[in-house]
């Protein structure tokens, strides 16, 4: 092996060792923006207050900056913190729960199976779904005296009544439904048979810190 090859080999091992180290690469991003606005290292260094190396650091992804230096550089550069993230929320795109994977609440006879996780990074507007399935005669209780956020369901089999404050809707298979759950609510399986409805909740309840 060359010199040159040694020191190539070299490199691509620091830069891999580098990636480990850093999880999230913000220096790009940075760099363009400083650019397209016309200022220098020195400029956003001095504004920002810290050193001119240190952003230079930054921007090549040499180093992880410390979350007040991020917002420092973010605010003299006025960058949506969501567009310094997005990346990494990116490598994440897609969420799947296998059939036999699904984690299962139950509340005396009634059984829930969730479908869609919440994502805590979605703070205020986390969102849950999961399957309804309610015995015949039973009812859920749960929102009995409402609760934060709303609610949609679809019934996918049977039939049942959803009372709401001091109103009784019916609902059979086919039918979709959504409101406010501040209300008071609760699901009532009319039927001669199991109810089984898709359910979707926000900001999530049942399966939130599970």
């Amino acid at each position: 092996m060359t010199a040159s090859q040694n020191d190539l080999t070299q490199n691509e091992t620091q830069d891999d060792s580098q990636d480990k180290r850093i999880p999230y690469h913000f220096g790009e991003k940075l760099r363009t923006v400083r650019e397209r606005k016309g200022y220098t290292l020195k400029v956003v260094a001095t504004q920002a207050g810290v050193s001119e190396s240190l952003v230079s650091q930054i921007e090549r992804n040499r180093v992880s900056p410390a979350i007040d230096t991020l917002l420092a550089l973010a605010d003299v550069l006025d960058i949506n913190l969501e567009f310094l993230f997005e990346e990494y929320r990116r490598k994440h795109p897609v969420q799947v729960i296998r059939k036999n994977e699904r984690r299962v609440s139950n509340d005396e006879k009634i059984k829930y199976e969730e479908v869609v996780k919440p994502d805590e990074a979605d703070g205020q507007n986390t969102l849950e779904a999961y399957t309804i399935t309610i015995p015949a005669g039973e009812k859920t209780h749960r929102g009995s005296y409402g609760h934060l956020g709303r609610e949609m369901g679809f019934i996918l089999s049977g039939k049942c009544e959803l009372h709401y404050e001091k109103y009784i809707y019916e609902l059979n298979e086919g039918d979709s439904v959504s409101f406010s759950a501040s209300a008071p609510h609760i699901i009532v399986n009319t039927g001669d048979k199991e109810l089984k409805a898709i359910w979707v909740v926000t900001p999530a309840q049942r399966f939130v810190n599970k």
